[in-house]
């Protein structure tokens, strides 16, 4: 059984090429299948007309046997499915009315033209409904002048060339209307499970690309901002777009080179990788926009969404807090690293340059001074401008302002963060 099954499952897929569409992958699968059916049905027939008495010719049933051999064969050696469809369903509807008339007429062939349906049948299985139409005028024309034929030469026929019995054309009647049902039944069967199948096989697959979707999804809001990330989806277009006032942050790790060469390149990945997971989940805690990381250095912006409103004051909340963890959590500062920090407010531009290995960056003058006020801070120290400090000095504490020269700004007043106003009410996380 096992290996009868493998046979029938090869000979099925036999021709069926890689790049096949699932439906023409069904209709050669079909055509074999119906090939084989009625090469089985040729000759079991001519055998049950042999045990009943009518010793009819085999040369009719062998030359059918070798024409849909043969014409499976030079399939598989060319592989020119159109050319092999054509020709098998002229041998399903020629054969049977050569065989009747052979016979001689309807009632002594017992309607066995009635196996020339399957032509057009097959034809709506194996071509599709729309060019089906022809092999059904075909038949339909083959059966009225089958029926004209046994009409106009009754009177003038003298005998049929075999001498049928009354009992044998009733059960090959019988026979012929069942076969030729059950033949069709199970096309259609056959048909509908391997669509069937096909179905399940797309919905599998469709199920994995939506799996795949997700997970690019979630790879690109990684990279960029939900609205950046959709706009880049939906259009072509460069990603510019000009803010009035946005809070800029950068942090770097203090002494990160020298730390960095004792330790082994899988060492310093680990460490960066840990406090920069840490920080990632402290931006989406306050809601903020994660820039990007170079080297040592993490770059977060307020201002960029609508998640908050106060995202200057946010950003103190979140800096303070990275103070704070590598300070108290050993686990996660295993090194007793410091952090730089430095906050810078005003007008940027954000957006996406290029077209491959996508960014979302920022630029502007305000950049440049969140950098130069991180790059002349002090270690454990959250050094603002003034522009910044303006929106926080409700909330939070400074120290006394400091003017320092920083690299191509010249003279700029900063202040350095020391915590929360004492009764000032702390900014709550975005939910």
């Amino acid at each position: 059984m096992m290996a009868a099954r493998t046979f029938i499952d090869r000979l099925r897929n036999a021709g069926i090429c890689a790049d096949d569409s699932e439906e023409l992958r069904l209709q050669k699968s079909l055509l074999f299948f119906a090939t084989g059916l009625i090469s089985l049905a040729s000759m079991v027939w001519l055998s049950i007309y042999w045990q009943l008495g009518p010793r009819f010719s085999s040369n009719l049933p062998f030359a059918l046997q070798l024409l849909l051999v043969g014409n499976l064969l030079i399939y598989l050696k060319t592989l020119n499915f159109n050319a092999f469809r054509l020709i098998q369903l002229s041998l399903f509807l020629f054969t049977p009315f050569v065989a009747q008339w052979t016979i001689g007429s309807f009632i002594t062939a017992s309607g066995i033209s009635l196996w020339a349906l399957l032509a057009p049948i097959g034809a709506v299985l194996f071509i599709g409904p729309r060019e089906s139409g022809a092999w059904f005028f075909a038949y339909v024309f083959l059966t009225t002048l089958s029926g004209a034929f046994d009409y106009y030469l009754a009177d003038s026929a003298s005998a049929p060339p075999y001498e049928v019995p009354a009992a044998t054309t009733a059960f090959f009647f019988a026979l012929n209307f069942t076969a030729v049902s059950s033949i069709v039944y199970l096309l259609l069967r056959y048909s509908d499970s391997e669509k069937h199948r096909a179905q399940q096989h797309l919905q599998e697959t469709h199920r994995l690309l939506q799996v795949e979707q997700e997970r690019s999804e979630r790879l690109l809001l990684n990279i960029l901002p939900a609205p950046i990330a959709e706009r880049l989806k939906n259009s072509s277009q460069p990603i510019a777009d000009g803010f009035a006032e946005v809070s800029v942050m950068f942090a770097d790790i203090v002494n990160f080179t020298r730390v960095a060469e004792g330790m082994a390149p899988q060492q310093v990945f680990a460490m960066l990788n840990k406090i920069f997971s840490c920080f990632d989940e402290l931006a989406e805690k306050y809601g903020l926009e994660k820039i990007k990381t170079i080297g040592d250095a993490y770059m977060v912006a307020g201002g960029l969404n609508d998640a908050r409103s106060d995202f200057s004051g946010a950003l103190a909340e979140m800096a303070l807090e990275m103070c704070r963890l590598l300070h108290d959590d050993l686990q996660l500062n295993e090194m007793r690293l410091e952090l730089r920090i430095g906050i810078g407010t005003g007008p940027v531009v954000a957006g996406v340059v290029g077209k491959k290995k996508f960014i979302y960056d920022l630029w502007g003058d305000t950049v440049n001074i969140a950098s130069r006020v991180t790059s002349e801070g002090a270690p454990g120290v959250v050094q603002v401008d003034e522009r910044t400090y303006r929106r926080l000095q409700q909330r939070f504490e400074f120290h006394q302002a400091q003017t320092i020269y920083l690299k191509g700004k010249g003279n700029m007043v900063v202040h350095r963060l020391i915590g929360h106003r004492t009764g000032s009410t702390v900014a709550a996380p975005r939910a």
